[in-house]
């Protein structure tokens, strides 16, 4: 429940950005990642008016500071907030809103505007930016007129934070915050056809479920995002321990299930294990919770599950039947849903040969590399990692590309909110700053960034911000010299063909990350000097036996620290199966 500061005076006259700011408070935001510009800077002054109540951080770029609030939003679970001048600084935006948008985070991005009588001239720095955000936001605001800024920003956080989640985009002409109003705090918002209350399952629909259980032979829960931003977690546990049904998450559902329970058929989909995909295939019943049946999990999706019946329990009613039929469809709060059903579910009448046969196929065909290797993988860092880690509750966030798959794979997760992956939009420079964004929410936390040497360049600036915000988060760099997704699908399907997926220096072909006695000195870029050169600690590492040493450094370190671990290019991600194919399709070596 937002807290409410009233005017010193009843008719005391505040500026529209001094209201502005004084709402973010009231609705319990205590940390603000904002750029400023021409546009904005009123509203930069009063951020300074109120730096004892709310902390702004200076990225060092706009879509750094919106990965870092949506790193506060996945975090925590409260609305991440961003703010960006007009112009550059409000297209900088649209990346991390867009990101936000498909993977249903809450988030209110402010962005400062030209003049109102300016607005439609071409104005400097002007861009229409509620009609470039206008299919990636949730709802999207240009105020008008001062009076309006108090509701604006409550309905923004209502609207971001209720039913399903998402980006609210607010723009606010320099006039506007330098205008000024006797403030209502308390104003009625204007959301003429928004429920503010979430769906419910019927007790027809929750005695449907359970009987469907009840009858399953081969039944496995399917559990996404929705379970972790509903939070669910502990309901969807009560489930799986009152049932014994097997369960498998999607990417951004991982931490909702702990992965080392015998329950857990970890990660399904492209590059999920077999024995999930195998389950899925042959399941009777499959149970989704909180997922959207995207095209990575469902790869051939008329073939999909296709011998079993289907139960879709979703809060966003768009999402059923859209890309998998239901056979029983229910638009619910899946937290509400799954505890009604906890009240009345039994289990399965017998599904323990089910039950040992996904227990063999997990033992037969776990994840795996090659560890007779000389240098390092990538899997095994990981690996190596999670055992120094696992049990001191870290935040794990990624960026995009191979590196994140093998952390899903590999970085055994227990609790939710402890995995940032941008999932839906799969941004490349995610991982940095949603990484600091989740060390401002926990100061004393260990966070890590698991990255890739393309996908570290893309925000690599924000090591500025960690270093002089006194963020320690900390990168474990897994450092190919390449775009190794790209490089994978150019080696299965382009016969190995390179189509500028080398990120080093042309003149060195030697160079590419094969291990070949390439010293850091000469490897390109060297994240050692340009890390240090931020402030912050780095090591270089590309022997198998340094490197455990090497990770108790970083996680040891006192401020933020980039590990820079040589790692072959020639690695592929498996299992696989291709775009648009199905489990008999599996690429396994």
């Amino acid at each position: 429940m937002a807290t409410v500061t009233k005017p010193k005076t009843k008719n005391e006259l505040i500026s529209g950005a001094d209201i502005l700011v004084q709402s973010l408070i009231n609705h319990g935001v205590d940390t603000i990642f904002a750029y400023p510009g021409g546009a904005s800077m009123p509203l930069h002054q009063a951020l300074t008016r109120f730096s004892d109540q709310l902390r702004t951080v200076l990225p060092r770029h706009e879509q750094g500071g919106a990965f870092a609030a949506q790193g506060v939003a996945r975090s925590t679970g409260k609305v991440g907030v961003c703010m960006g001048t007009s112009g550059p600084g409000a297209t900088n935006l649209v990346t991390a809103i867009a990101d936000a948008k498909l993977d249903s985070i809450p988030l209110v991005a402010i962005t400062g505007q030209v003049p109102s009588k300016m607005i439609g001239n071409d104005a400097f720095q002007e861009t229409p930016i509620v009609e470039v955000c206008r299919g990636i936001t949730k709802h999207h605001y240009l105020v008008t007129d001062v009076n309006d800024v108090a509701r604006v920003v409550k309905e923004a956080f209502i609207i971001a934070s209720t039913g399903r989640p998402g980006p609210v985009l607010i723009d606010v002409p320099k006039d506007i915050q330098q205008a000024k109003c006797v403030p209502n705090y308390e104003v009625a918002t204007d959301l003429p056809g928004f429920k503010t209350e979430n769906p419910k399952a019927k007790p027809e629909q929750i005695r449907q479920i359970a009987a469907a259980i009840k009858l399953a032979k081969r039944p496995v829960i399917y559990a996404g995002g929705g379970i972790i931003s509903g939070e669910a977690s502990d309901e969807l546990r009560t489930l799986a321990k009152k049932t014994g049904i097997p369960v498998t998450m999607t990417v951004m559902g991982l931490g909702a299930f702990p992965s080392e329970s015998d329950q857990s058929l970890d990660m399904l989909g492209m590059h999920g294990s077999v024995y999930s995909n195998y389950a899925v295939e042959q399941a009777d019943l499959l149970i989704a919770l909180g997922v959207r049946f995207d095209d990575r999990v469902t790869g051939k999706v008329e073939e999909f599950c296709k011998h079993g019946k289907i139960v879709h329990v979703d809060i966003d009613a768009a999402e059923l039947n859209k890309n998998k039929p239901a056979h029983i469809p229910v638009c619910s709060d899946v937290k509400f849903a799954l505890a009604e059903l906890n009240k009345i579910v039994e289990a399965p009448e017998d599904i323990s040969a089910w039950v040992a046969q996904c227990k063999k196929w997990k033992k037969d065909e776990p994840f795996h590399y090659n560890q007779e290797f000389p240098g390092i993988t990538q899997q095994h860092a990981i690996s190596e990692l999670w055992k120094l880690t696992h049990d001191r509750d870290p935040v794990i966030a990624v960026g995009v590309g191979q590196h994140q798959m093998w952390a899903a794979q590999f970085y055994k997760l227990s609790n939710p909110r402890t995995w940032l992956c941008s999932s839906g939009l799969g941004t490349m420079g995610f991982g940095l700053p949603a990484a600091m964004g989740a060390q401002s929410q926990f100061p004393d936390r260990l966070v890590i960034d698991i990255d890739g040497d393309g996908s570290f360049q893309m925000n690599i600036q924000e090591l500025a911000t960690c270093y002089c915000e006194n963020l320690p988060v900390k990168v474990l760099l897994l450092n190919n010299q390449h775009l190794g997704m790209v490089v994978q699908w150019e080696d299965r399907f382009m016969q190995g063909n390179r189509a500028h997926t080398y990120l080093g220096p042309i003149h060195h072909p030697e160079a590419r990350g094969q291990g070949d006695g390439i010293g850091p000195s000469e490897r390109y870029p060297n994240f050692v000097q340009i890390a240090k050169g931020y402030g912050c600690g780095a090591a270089y590492v590309k022997k198998k036996a340094d490197l455990v040493p090497a990770l108790e450094e970083m996680i040891n370190s006192k401020g933020p620290y980039v590990l820079d671990v040589e790692v072959p290019y020639q690695e592929h991600v498996l299992p696989m199966i291709p775009a648009g194919h199905t489990v008999r399709d599996m690429i396994k070596e």
